[in-house]
């Protein structure tokens, strides 16, 4: 049988290989490669096309596809959201991506991308973090210790320097879970019984929760001055996570307004009220944090700029490796005119 030509031929991530290139790589050092590659792009913003994510809602959760391109490449990201998987078994969001050639059309990268998502997600996080957080920051809260919380921590501990974690979760097992996870890997983790403990002395708080609902995790006593908060649960219509009056005394960072209006924090205020691209801030086009007692707030839901710096990272990370499998996903006949004749020829070979 003839074989494919190097054309047909792209290159696929699976769980397993994507896994082995992160603890080759290593899982800190990862974060902090994705950090700069997001930034990178972050810093050239206006080159992209922006669209909010094309969501499918049911009752019972979302599925999406993120798309985006600078001119050169185009990249997607199939995700969906499903909160009630967890009592099956399954994961709450799994996800993958696509990288292509603007100029011809074709695929460069298939991946995986329920890992990579929580990689890049906690990248972000920590890339907002750099730029919002009091530069002492030392002790994070982390509410929600589901499948997102030690990428949280760890991408937290090596582009700002956290030294301390404090956990809380409604269900003690994630906890139990998330501490396991993160016992010797460089931060004192402190498992809590409520919120409020959890974010005595911390400089960051970041929520991170699964449920679709409008949900108050935090609530305006527990935020004291010069506090930044990550807030990475709230991610569609219906889902949040911070009570009104934390929004009403914070200065708002975003990723894409019209996106996040829909489906971050701010969709409980005004349509107008006053956010800053995160973007702007990073470029030397707006202020950042402007005093010390000032609360920041990233209203993280992800956008798909972030996924398309994290497909072109992973496969300048795949040369030279064998961290991937070769596809034969391209119809590529000699004459591109005789598609019907590729397949005739093909008969008995």
């Amino acid at each position: 049988m003839t074989l494919p030509s190097r054309q047909a031929l792209v290159p696929f991530v699976s769980v397993e290989n994507m896994m082995r290139l992160v603890l080759h790589v290593g899982i800190e050092q990862m974060m902090v490669e994705l950090t700069h590659a997001i930034e990178a792009d972050f810093r050239r913003w206006p080159a992209f096309d922006k669209t909010p994510r094309v969501a499918s809602h049911s009752d019972i959760g979302v599925i999406e596809l993120m798309p985006t391109s600078d001119g050169q490449h185009y990249g997607f990201k199939y995700v969906n959201g499903h909160p009630g998987n967890m009592r099956q078994g399954l994961q709450t969001v799994t996800a993958f991506g696509v990288l292509a050639d603007v100029a011809t059309g074709y695929p460069l990268l298939l991946s995986e991308m329920t890992i990579l998502t929580a990689l890049r997600t906690a990248a972000t996080s920590a890339m907002a973090a750099k730029w919002l957080a009091p530069r002492d920051a030392r002790v994070m809260a982390m509410i929600g210790n589901g499948a997102q919380a030690e990428f949280q921590a760890l991408a937290m501990k090596a582009v700002c320097g956290i030294e301390e974690v404090r956990l809380y979760d409604i269900d003690p097992a994630a906890t139990r879970k998330c501490a396991a996870n993160l016992a010797g890997r460089g931060l004192r983790v402190v498992s809590c019984d409520t919120a409020e403990q959890a974010v005595l002395g911390a400089q960051i708080i970041t929520t991170c929760t699964a449920d679709k609902q409008y949900a108050t995790i935090l609530t305006d006593n527990l935020v004291g001055g010069g506090v930044h908060i990550n807030a990475v649960g709230g991610d569609c219509p219906g889902k949040t996570e911070l009570h009104r009056d934390i929004l009403l005394r914070a200065g708002i960072f975003v990723e894409y307004p019209p996106q996040t209006r829909i489906e971050g924090e701010i969709q409980a205020l005004d349509p107008d009220h006053p956010v800053t691209e995160l973007w702007q801030v990073i470029a030397g086009e707006a202020p950042g944090r402007t005093d010390a007692g000032q609360v920041t707030l990233f209203d993280s839901v992800g956008f798909a700029i972030e996924d398309f710096s994290a497909l072109r990272h992973i496969l300048k990370r795949l040369e030279g490796t064998e961290f991937f499998l070769e596809l034969d996903m391209i119809a590529d006949p000699d004459d591109p005119r005789d598609l019907f004749g590729m397949i005739i020829r093909s008969e008995g070979q």
